[in-house]
């Protein structure tokens, strides 16, 4: 999941009652997938390349957005996009997928449902925003759960540099966030989105071509990151932002719930990687954190 869309405010618009339980519990489904082909893919890629083909992939598919919308990016934004796509999008895809090569496809997972309190913690801490106990007690617990889940291991290998890494990625998309709100308010959510994603996709190049692995790339490992890129990656976000169009960004969000869960499943349904008791308390922990920090005061 990238935290990019979860900064405009949209208007909500009238549907039959079932359509969007339906939206938000496929979106779940995608962008838990996300960290499924991750697994799959970057053990043969390596983390760079893998990033590198996302991005572009990515990029490709929200490219027609930001072409009707180029009028509003002039040349001077673009530093500004460079460093989002940077925070946002290039370092911590590159995070996840290093942790992917590491540990289980529902430890990513679990790691990146902290986004929504560190986004609370970055406020407080660097933009001057208030954060609330109810919040405070959030962080405290998703804290814990995070520990909890560096402590655990797979196969007899620790997970605790995996664990760091996805707990790093969700710290910068907690200051992706913010710097979206403040810096590209008001910019077309999908148009910016292809901008960051682009100028990511020039920032990880270098890198990708100094790592791009010697050996062949089997066809399930190009299948995995073609899907990553263009399924959740390219038309994900054109499908969470048309989500956000009707029912708001509150709403939406509670897509973060479902991630994890998804992740997890579909690990253990397509490959077979084991449900720990550490990530269930874990998993437990931080979701509880989320839905607690979101309940309505």
């Amino acid at each position: 999941m990238n935290s990019l869309a979860s900064s405009p405010v949209f208007e909500a618009r009238t549907t039959p009652s079932w359509i969007t339980p339906a939206e938000i519990g496929l979106l779940g489904a995608v962008w838990g997938a996300s960290f499924l082909f991750m697994r799959v893919a970057a053990p043969q890629f390596g983390a760079a390349a893998l990033v590198e083909v996302r991005l572009a992939l990515g990029a490709l598919v929200l490219l027609p957005f930001l072409w009707r919308a180029r009028a509003q990016f002039p040349l001077r934004i673009w530093p500004k996009l460079a460093l989002i796509g940077a925070i946002n999008s290039a370092v911590p895809f590159v995070l996840f997928a290093w942790a992917a090569q590491r540990s289980p496809a529902g430890v990513g997972a679990i790691c990146n449902s902290m986004t929504v309190l560190f986004t609370a913690l970055v406020g407080f801490l660097f933009f001057r925003e208030k954060i609330s106990l109810r919040r405070t007690i959030a962080l405290l617990v998703g804290f814990a759960g995070v520990v909890v889940l560096a402590s655990g291991k797979t196969e007899g290998a620790s997970i605790g540099w995996a664990v760091v890494a996805g707990t790093a990625a969700a710290v910068l998309y907690g200051f992706g966030i913010n710097l979206v709100r403040r810096h590209v308010t008001g910019l077309p959510a999908a148009a910016v989105a292809a901008s960051t994603l682009g100028m990511s996709t020039l920032l990880v190049l270098p890198f990708a071509i100094a790592q791009w692995p010697d050996h062949a790339i089997s066809a399930k490992a190009w299948g995995a990151a073609a899907a990553l890129g263009v399924l959740c990656t390219g038309f994900a976000f054109v499908f969470y932002y048309r989500l956000i169009a009707r029912v708001g960004p509150a709403r939406a969000a509670t897509t973060t719930y479902l991630v994890p869960l998804f992740a997890v499943l579909w690990a253990w349904l397509l490959l077979g990687e084991a449900v720990t008791g550490t990530m269930l308390a874990s998993g437990a922990l931080i979701l509880g954190s989320v839905a607690f920090s979101q309940k309505a005061k």
